[in-house]
C-alpha cells in the first residue's frame, strides 16, 4: 500500500478524526477492486458518514418519486402504484437504503448482513450506471431542472463507486449472492417484462409519456430493459469473480 502521496495524505488526515480500525486491504485484481487503496481507506473510515447520505438519498429517493410534493401527499408514480408494489418502484432509493444498511451492519458487526452486503453491491451496480445511462442517453435533459438534472447523473455515478468499497468487508459468499441475483433478476421481469401489480413498476422514461397515457412499445423502453438485464449479468459475474478473487487470496 502506498504510504506517499496525496491520496496516502488525505487518507492519514481522515484518519486523525476517523480512527475506527478497517479491514486490510486484499490486493485483488484490478478488474474487481478498482478503486485506489487510500480511497477505500477513506471511504470505510467514513463508513457512517456516507451511510447518513445514503439515507438522506432514500428519503429524497421516495420524494421525488412521491411526485416531489411540499407536502405530505403521494403522487408521482408511486400514487400510481398500488401500496404491495413500492418496493419494486424505488428502485434507486431502495439500493441507497441497501448500501447504508451494509455499511452500519458492518460497523454493527451484524453476523447475518451478507446478504445485505451482496443487495447493495448489486444495487450499487445496477442503479448506479442504468440512470446515468437514461438521462444521458433516452431521456435528456429537456423538461428537467439542470442541476437535479446532474445531480441525478453524478449521485448515481457515486453509487456505483460504492459498490467497490463492500469487498473490503463481505465475503461475497454464493448464498448471498443468490438472494442478490434472485430479487434484482425479479425486478426486471416485473418491471419490463411482466408487471404483477398495477402501474409501471421500472422508473418512467419520459419517451414513454404521451397524451394517451403511458406506452411501452417505443425503441426507449427496450433499450432501457435490455441495460437492465446487461447490468444484472455484469453484477453477478462481478459478485462471483470477486468472490473467486478472495478465496485465491487465502493462505493454502
Amino acid at each position: 500500500m502506498a504510504t506517499t502521496g496525496v491520496g496516502a495524505r488525505i487518507d492519514s488526515l481522515v484518519a486523525r478524526f476517523f480512527d475506527a480500525s478497517i479491514p486490510d486491504p486484499k490486493g485483488l485484481p484490478w478488474y474487481v477492486a478498482p478503486l485506489p487503496v487510500w480511497l477505500e481507506n477513506v471511504a470505510l473510515r467514513l463508513a457512517w458518514p456516507i451511510a447518513i447520505v445514503n439515507l438522506v438519498g432514500t428519503l429524497f429517493g421516495f420524494w421525488y418519486y412521491a411526485g416531489r410534493p411540499m407536502e405530505f401527499a403521494v403522487g408521482g408514480q408511486l400514487g400510481m402504484a398500488p401500496l404491495a408494489a413500492w418496493p419494486l418502484v424505488p428502485d434507486s432509493p431502495v439500493a441507497t437504503l441497501f448500501i447504508a444498511l451494509s455499511l452500519i451492519a458492518w460497523r454493527l458487526d451484524w453476523s447475518v448482513a451478507e446478504p445485505i452486503h451482496m443487495l447493495a453491491f448489486f444495487g450499487c451496480i445496477k442503479l448506479g450506471l442504468w440512470t446515468p445511462y437514461v438521462q444521458l442517453v433516452l431521456n435528456g435533459s429537456d423538461g428537467i431542472a439542470a442541476w437535479l438534472y446532474w445531480f441525478l447523473v453524478l449521485s448515481h455515478l457515486a453509487m456505483a463507486v460504492e459498490a467497490f468499497v463492500i469487498h473490503r468487508y463481505a465475503s461475497f459468499s454464493v448464498p448471498a449472492v443468490a438472494v442478490a441475483t434472485v430479487w434484482y433478476g425479479f425486478n426486471d421481469v416485473v418491471d419490463y417484462f411482466w408487471p404483477i401489480l398495477e402501474g409501471p413498476h421500472h422508473t418512467i422514461l419520459r419517451a414513454e409519456v404521451g397524451a394517451g397515457g403511458i406506452t411501452h412499445a417505443i425503441p426507449a423502453h427496450d433499450l432501457a430493459a435490455g441495460w437492465a438485464v446487461v447490468l444484472t449479468i455484469l453484477a453477478v459475474f462481478l459478485a462471483l469473480t470477486t468472490r473467486v478473487a478472495k478465496l485465491r487470496q487465502k493462505p493454502q
